[in-house]
This record gives structure tokens, sequence and C-alpha cells, in this order.
């Protein structure tokens, strides 16, 4: 294993220094609990936004914090959930009067731990208003080594900056609770790989392909898909992605989409392009419209080689919200 670490056990709380002197100003960063803050922190009476998981997909969770997105980012140990004191006390933290909104991947320890911090707040003298909305987009298994039921994958990036821009609006928790919901509905994802990641702690690969193999729906984790397929050309990977997300909600002709394709940690930039491509290539083949793409890395697993396409459809409010301004590490127009 060759990684730019100082030792395994310390990975996340020398990063966590690292972005903190990155982005001084910008964020503040509990580093007892691993847990980032907005530095400017939002106005009173507006619906503060919660989530976090386990590191290694940066710029999630931590890069999504600021003006137009998330309050706090709940930062776990590479692959491994927050624990419920980190996901309460940041609860506690961003409440202003108008509720907490926390935003949970579809991840067992995950939806748990946030689902034991909400029952704690609430139970507190005057308790907090919280709400949860956990994010099951990915299509390719029901069920993995990690979930019950769908995980959560790339509409967790647009669910909180669509959530998000709606709290900067000031509109009550319901709504803006609502608004993630309507992402999650309204979203369907797909990833592969064609290498594994190395978490430090392991310091070796989680699984194995041979030079001619690649995997077909596999999750932010590395845990396996839908099955270990021949490597392909890239028109041919898109046409395989894409097939079942479209077919899954299902989109139609006339539809518009916000469109992320996605890099898992090691994909270069020069590839991600030419997927995007191929992706619009055949949603118009298929008449359906891209509002707004983005590509690049913005949810990624580790240095795992590989993409996700991620579609959410969208109305005019969403791509509206979509366009609100937004000022993070990871994230940033309008301002």
């Amino acid at each position: 294993m060759k990684k730019l670490i100082n030792a395994p056990d310390a990975v996340v709380a020398d990063a966590l220094r690292g972005f903190e002197a990155a982005y001084a100003g910008r964020v503040k960063v509990d580093h007892e609990l691993a847990t980032v803050y907005r530095a400017d922190p939002p106005l009173l009476g507006t619906v503060g936004l919660v989530s976090g998981g386990g590191s290694g997909h940066e710029p999630l969770h931590a890069g999504y914090v600021g003006h137009g997105m998330l309050s706090a980012a709940c930062c776990g140990q590479v692959f491994t959930s927050p624990v419920p004191e980190q996901v309460l006390t940041a609860t506690r933290r961003v409440d202003t009067g108008a509720g907490v909104l926390q935003l949970v991947k579809n991840y067992t320890g995950d939806v748990m731990n946030f689902e034991m911090a909400a029952e704690m707040a609430a139970e507190e003298e005057g308790g907090l208003e919280i709400a949860t909305v956990v994010l099951d987009d990915d299509v390719a298994v029901e069920n993995s080594t990690w979930t019950a039921g769908r995980r959560g994958t790339g509409a967790t990036v647009f669910a909180e900056k669509l959530a998000g821009a709606a709290a900067e609006e000031g509109r009550p928790l319901a709504d803006v609770a609502a608004i993630a919901r309507r992402v999650n509905e309204n979203a369907r994802s797909m990833g592969m790989a064609l290498a594994p990641c190395t978490p430090p702690s392991a310091g070796r690969p989680n699984f194995t392909l041979a030079e001619d193999e690649m995997e077909m729906g596999v999750g932010i984790h590395g845990e396996p898909g839908r099955a270990t397929a021949p490597l392909a050309p890239a028109a041919e990977i898109a046409e395989q992605l894409l097939a079942p997300i479209l077919a899954d909600l299902p989109f139609s002709r006339g539809d518009q989409v916000l469109t992320l394709v996605n890099g898992m940690g090691s994909t270069p930039l020069i590839e991600l392009y030419l997927m995007y491509g191929e992706v619009a290539r055949i949603l118009a083949a298929h008449g359906i419209h891209v509002a707004r793409p983005l590509v690049g890395n913005f949810i990624t697993s580790l240095d795992m080689a590989g993409c996700s396409v991620t579609l959410v459809r969208a109305d005019d409010e969403l791509v509206r919200l979509w366009d609100a301004p937004v000022d993070t590490p990871a994230l940033r127009w309008g301002r």
C-alpha cells in the first residue's frame, strides 16, 4: 500500500486538520468529535441541515458544508458510520429555532446512529424538532453487504444542495424535508468499478478484478454489485449504467433531469468528460433533456477507479433551487 498518510489510524484526524487549514474562515472543525460546521452559521429561524457518514467519500460530506448546503457534517472513520454523540452534538449546535433536517444515506450504521441521535434530541427538555430523510437511490441491488434496501449514493449531493437552498430561503422544516424527499423519489443512480479501492486500515484492495474485468453496480465502499463483467468500451458502459436507471423510475421522453457523472476517486477528468458525452448522447436519443450537468469527483470511494451516473427528474422548482447560490469548499456558484 502506497498512500500519503502518517498512520492508518490517524488518517481522518490528520485530514480534518488539513481541511480546516485549507478552508480557514469558511468552516470550523470540532476535532474531538470529527465534525465540520459552517463558519458563518445560518440565520436565526432557518432550518439546520446535518449529514455525515464514513470518511473516504470526499468531498462528501464535509466539502458541502457552507451557504446553500449543509450546516454540519459528521465524519466517521473510513467507511464507518459516525456515532450518535457526533450527530446529537451537531444537531444541537445547528438548531436556530426552526428545527433540523438530517440527511442520511441508506447504510445500516448511518441509519441506526442518526435515528438514535434524533430520538435523544427529541427527548431532551424542550426537545428539538427533527426531520429525517433517508436516501436510497442506487438501482444496482435491492440489498447489499452494508444495507437493508437500496444504497444511498449520488442523490445525496442533490438532496444536500436542493434542501440547503430551500433552507436558505427560510422555508419551514416540513417544506425543506419535502424537497429532499422529492429528490430521493426522483433520483436513480448506478456505479461501476475498473479497479478496487484500498482502505488504509486494511492495507490491501477490498476486492479483486482481472485486467479484462469490471464490476457493474458496485457500491461506494467497494461492495459487490450486479455482476463482474468483461471490460467494455465507454459507450457500452454508459448503456449498461443507464439502462437500469431509465427503466427503474421510469424516466420518460420529455423529462428534464439533473445529471451527475461522478468519479470514484482515481478516474481522470478526461475519462469522466468522455463518459458524460456518452451519457448525454443516450439521454438525447431517449428524448430526455439535461437541464443541468455535473461532472467530476463528488462522492468518491478512496482510490477506486470507475464512475457512477445519477439522474434526478426535475421540475422547474428543483432546477431553480439547483441554480440558487452555493458557497462550500467543493461546490460554489452564484455568490
